[in-house]
């Protein structure tokens, strides 16, 4: 969502997030909100700051917040308001797909005690690269919907993150008719993409058929009852009922309800699934494409959004695309589009993407009869992701890294993963200051224990100082995908570079390496594009590359008129006439003298208005996304105060305060054409036009590898027998199994106590960008666990003790704050006492500390392979 809007909630939920202390920038909005009257609701473990502001607290287990969602949800369906008000009914009915009937072939968790259908234990041979970690797949096709196959609704995407992006350019000819005519640009693949089957899915609109989506939600959700919430979550009754009756009253045609997260929902075995059950409870209750309604995923730094857009990931090139991979059969450019073109909705513009990348990519060598080089693009065997990767490197399989801006040294497992860089031939590291990874050999707790010694480590590490955020120009993509522009404020000292140069340089150096390789495997690096030269002479002279070129290259030219900008994604081809690294950022930089990221004039104070004109939002500049479900099916805005998008029968388009998510002139009488592809297979008053279907998903028939409905499932190391099933963790969560990283089993009275990590509002992530600076420091000088009385008295811990906390993989000693933030829970019958600690320190900068994530596990969710660092299990003794 737009952070902005949540300004115009009446109800925010803060969950999985400590919002006022590690966000405190944007947590603005929901203040100003309260100031208007909304309600503010903080979900947590801990009382926070977050909590102190919020005029409902509530306690919950970490690892338990499916349970405390599901309840929500089940008490929603169950409520006479809900069943009634016509409002409601639509968004069911209209805008979900609660209809849709699921192949006879499905079975839920309820049939399956707690396992869906398609479950296959992980066995030796399956594919795998061969660091995947596995415990158990599923085959997904039974989840799909009645009379279709796996992948006919959506290209089954390897991260939750697909679809992530929406929309079509308010100027483009698709979105002024609503045609779907140049989706595939002309030939080569418009008939390829005619030729994908496309789904008529069966729908029940009374809701009543056993095998609708409504009915297999209502029935998965039924377990979730405020009495089994409270003994799953450890939240009292009558606190939950109270979250609960305060959201669906604060949602309709005249309200909506805006929720916040962060890494406290992402950091577990089922973390997509976590925030798929949030868009859920959203979905049922209206707040979608709305203002002040939707789910903002807060970011914890400048571009971190940015890093997942222009991808620093395995998985993804520009825009959430896939990446190639030897696993799929993506054998050739027409394979991989087959595999990953849906015919129908937006993404069947996917040929235009992905052969405007391939352009940006290798320029004029990129031509219709090789493929535009797809052959010279890398695929990837399995998961590269850093779990498994420092697996591999333990074993001696990487031979070397570039370390830029991280810490693998103070990471995960940290003890681990510090083992495996000593098993590296070479180790470059780029960073601000001479952090813990690049003293590793030196200064890293083994080695100052004696365990290992320096002269026995033969990795050779090379350490580059980087130049700070405000000696470089360039762009950020916040939290809420807006790119603005940033200028240098000061020169970089020394031989510190920016992070933009070292790149440049060793992809010329690279370029140059291999000019002359007569492999096949070099042709890649010897047809890639990468001319970035800088428009200043002394800035060129000293080899860094131009960010306005850059941005020229995301947003997209015409390749055979480069000074030509593309004026948005629409403009896309896929015959090779254009060229544009990132589909989503097409249109920031429209034209050579117009640098929108650059733009900073607001909306007049007191105006409704999206503030377009500062700062420039992907896609197309629109701040709400899917906010064609801001008006009802005849297109008129659901209340005069929730007024955002809505139709213009006069001027026969979609109007309003934003940049409409629609085909600006497909009335919201227009009906879906059969065997149509594109937006011309939905209908007008399908807002969701990102999904094949055009509606939002209850069910997730393709996507996410781990069911198509969410489940709690105990956390991969729990104090506590699963309650709601006999499964007791995700099946086929992510777990490698080595010595140095052994789970503590099931209720192991050594282990009796929950362990969640955090952030702190003076450092962040490691310390590495924050131990560094004094004043910092001083006001967060050592580190320390937080303890309830409860638990310190049966400890005989008293504050400002210091003590150890113990886990099957480390140890780590730290003083000890003794607070009623921390509370015990009563947990199916059994109080459950939790412990919490920051996890900024290690063992370099001007305060150090022992390294918390020595205590952490390499055991991760299947779908990104997010670790699971938020609830584990532990022992804490007096030291």
């Amino acid at each position: 969502m737009y952070p902005r809007s949540m300004a115009d909630s009446d109800c925010v939920l803060v969950m999985g997030s400590n919002m006022a202390e590690c966000h405190p920038v944007a947590f603005r909005w929901p203040m100003e909100a309260k100031a208007k009257g909304a309600t503010l609701i903080h979900v947590d473990p801990r009382f926070t700051r977050t909590s102190a502001v919020a005029d409902i607290y509530a306690p919950l287990r970490a690892g338990s917040d499916i349970a405390f969602l599901g309840g929500i949800i089940n008490y929603v369906i169950n409520s006479e308001r809900w069943r009634t008000e016509p409002f409601f009914r639509t968004w069911l009915v209209q805008y979900s797909n609660a209809s849709t009937i699921i192949g006879d072939e499905y079975r839920d968790t309820e049939d399956g005690e707690g396992l869906f259908s398609g479950f296959m234990e992980y066995k030796a041979g399956m594919p795998e690269w061969p660091y995947n970690g596995f415990v158990g797949e599923y085959d997904g096709r039974s989840w799909q919907y009645a009379g279709t196959h796996a992948g006919d609704q959506g290209r089954v995407a390897s991260t939750a993150q697909s679809g992530e992006a929406s929309g079509v350019s308010s100027g483009s000819k698709e979105a002024q008719t609503g045609s779907a005519a140049a989706v595939a640009g002309g030939p080569p693949y418009d008939a390829m993409v005619a030729s994908l089957v496309k789904v008529s899915p069966r729908r029940d609109e009374t809701l009543r058929d056993p095998r609708c989506v409504f009915q297999i939600v209502k029935r998965h959700f039924a377990r979730y009852t405020p009495e089994m919430v409270e003994r799953v979550t450890g939240c009292p009754q009558e606190t939950f009922l109270k979250v609960a009756k305060t959201l669906l009253d604060n949602s309709g045609p005249d309200r909506t309800c805006s929720f916040a997260y962060a890494v406290a929902w992402t950091q577990h075995t089922n973390g997509p699934q976590i925030i798929g059950c949030a868009a859920m409870l959203q979905l049922l209750l209206g707040n979608f494409g709305r203002p002040g309604a939707g789910i903002m995923a807060l970011r914890g730094h400048a571009s971190i959004q940015g890093s997942t857009d222009v991808p620093t990931l395995y998985h993804s090139i520009h825009g959430y695309m896939p990446a190639p991979t030897a696993l799929k059969r993506h054998d050739t450019l027409d394979d991989y589009l087959r595999a990953e073109t849906v015919p129908t909705g937006y993404y069947a513009n996917t040929p235009k993407f992905v052969v405007s990348y391939l352009k940006s990519m290798y320029g004029a060598a990129a031509t219709r009869d090789n493929q535009f080089g797809y052959d010279w693009h890398p695929k990837i065997l399995g998961d590269h992701s850093h779990l498994p990767m420092f697996v591999a490197m333990n074993e001696g399989r990487v031979k070397g890294m570039l370390c830029v801006g991280q810490n693998p040294a103070t990471s995960l497992n940290a003890k681990l993963e510090r083992a495996a860089i000593r098993k590296l031939e070479w180790l470059v590291v780029k960073d601000n200051w001479l952090q813990e990874t690049a003293n590793f050999w030196h200064s890293a707790p083994e080695v100052k224990s004696g365990e290992v010694k320096s002269q026995d480590i033969k990795t050779e590490v090379f350490f580059f100082p980087s130049a700070q955020v405000a000696e470089t120009e360039g762009t950020f993509t916040n939290t809420q995908r807006m790119l603005q522009a940033h200028f240098k404020a000061a020169e970089a000292p020394g031989a510190c570079r920016t992070d933009v140069w070292f790149t440049y340089q060793l992809g010329k150096r690279l370029k140059k390496l291999y000019a002359d390789s007569p492999a096949r495997r070099d042709q890649g690096f010897q047809k890639l594009t990468f001319d970035y030269e800088h428009e200043d002479p002394r800035e060129r002279a000293a080899g860094e590359p131009s960010a306005r070129a850059l941005l020229k290259e995301l947003n997209g030219f015409y390749s055979a008129d480069p000074g030509r900008h593309l004026s948005g994604f629409a403009d896309l081809k896929d015959d090779g006439s254009t060229t544009c690294a990132s589909w989503i950022y097409s249109g920031v930089f429209p034209a050579p003298d117009r640098n929108r990221a650059a733009s900073r004039q607001p909306d007049p104070p007191g105006t409704p208005g999206a503030q377009l004109e500062w700062g420039w939002a992907w896609p197309a500049n629109r701040r709400i996304l899917y906010n064609r479900a801001s008006a009802d099916l005849q297109g008129r805005p659901w209340s005069e105060r929730k007024k955002w998008i809505w139709w213009d029968e006069a001027q026969r388009k979609w109007v309003g305060y934003d940049v409409p998510d629609f085909a600006a002139t497909k009335a919201p009488s227009a009906k879906a054409q059969p065997g149509a592809i594109g937006l011309d297979a939905l209908a007008g008053s399908e807002p969701f036009i990102m999904k094949s279907d055009g509606r939002g998903w209850l069910f997730v028939p393709t996507g996410l590898v781990d069911g198509p409905l969410p489940t709690h499932y105990e956390p991969a190391e729990s104090p506590v027998t699963n309650p709601l099933y006999k499964q007791q963790s995700s099946p086929v969560l992510k777990y490698w199994k080595r010595p140095e990283n052994a789970l503590a089993p099931l209720g192991d009275t050594r282990f009796p106590y929950v362990i969640t990590t955090y952030r702190l509002t003076e450092h962040y992530l490691s310390g590495a960008m924050s131990r560094w600076n004094p004043w910092l420091t001083e006001l967060q000088p050592e580190l320390f666990v937080e303890m309830s009385p409860e638990l310190a008295g049966e400890k005989g811990i008293r504050n400002l003790d210091r003590a150890w906390v113990i886990t099957p993989r480390g140890r780590v000693h730290a003083k000890v704050l003794v607070t009623r933030r921390l509370r015990p829970l009563k947990v199916d019958g059994r109080v459950i006492h939790h412990v919490g600690m920051p996890f900024h320190w290690g063992y370099e900068g001007v305060v150090t500390g022992d390294v918390v994530n020595e205590l952490s596990a390499l055991v991760a969710d299947p779908n990104v392979t997010i670790h699971e660092g938020k609830a584990f299990v532990c022992n804490v003794e007096k030291a």
